[in-house]
């Protein structure tokens, strides 16, 4: 049995693009799944708090050695890394603000991705002292923009703060693979709008049967 954790990002409760297919994902997956595990988080309605310079203070000293309301600081941190240290799956359904990802997702971020929780930190490796501790998870990013072309070699390629960003903390959750399925054109509604929103729909039965039948060959 495996655990999905699924992470909602839009500020919109409706007509949102990004969690109708978040949505999509999930209800196949369980299909597919059904004796898998389901953690729901929706950062988009209930964001995190924001770190601060007393939390970081908190999850610098060493746990033995903090005080009660250090503790109390990273209570929240503890309970959204125990979820993400569960899961096999990660699915963060978000849509592109500002070229980049919503801040209560970065909220998100900034509370899981931890040192001595989520990575190590060691000057003796050198120039690169991070290493994640967590690994041998997938991330889905089912994502949706604006406008368009924002694609490895495509038009808007460098003004895409959002799946690229995700992309490098990834690590730090224990994702060895990405996949994501992208809506684009929203703010044209035209027909490669649709057309865009028809592709990243038929795409979701072949991630699952592919993340599925991976789980089933390394369990």
């Amino acid at each position: 049995m495996a655990t999905l954790l699924h992470i909602d990002a839009s500020a919109r409760k409706s007509r949102s693009i990004s969690r109708s297919l978040g949505t999509e994902f999930k209800n196949q997956w369980l299909s597919a799944n059904a004796e898998d595990k389901f953690i729901y988080r929706d950062v988009g309605s209930a964001p995190p708090e924001f770190i601060c310079e007393n939390w970081i203070a908190a999850a610098f000293t060493p746990e033995n050695d903090r005080t009660e309301e250090q503790t109390s600081l990273l209570r929240q941190s503890d309970l959204l890394i125990d979820e993400l240290s569960e899961a096999n799956v990660i699915a963060i359904s978000t849509p592109m603000y500002n070229y980049g990802m919503p801040a209560a997702l970065k909220a998100w971020v900034d509370q899981v991705v931890r040192v001595n929780k989520t990575f190590s930190f060691d000057l003796n490796r050198g120039d690169f002292p991070l290493e994640p501790i967590l690994s041998g998870k997938t991330l889905v990013l089912l994502t949706s923009c604006g406008e368009f072309g924002f694609g490895k070699g495509e038009t808007r390629e460098e003004m895409n703060h959002l799946a690229p960003h995700l992309q490098t903390i990834s690590k730090y959750l224990g994702v060895d693979e990405t996949y994501e399925l992208r809506v684009e054109y929203q703010e044209f509604g035209d027909t490669r709008h649709k057309e865009s929103i028809e592709k990243a729909y038929k795409a979701i039965p072949r991630v699952v049967n592919d993340l599925s039948t991976n789980l089933t060959t390394n369990a």
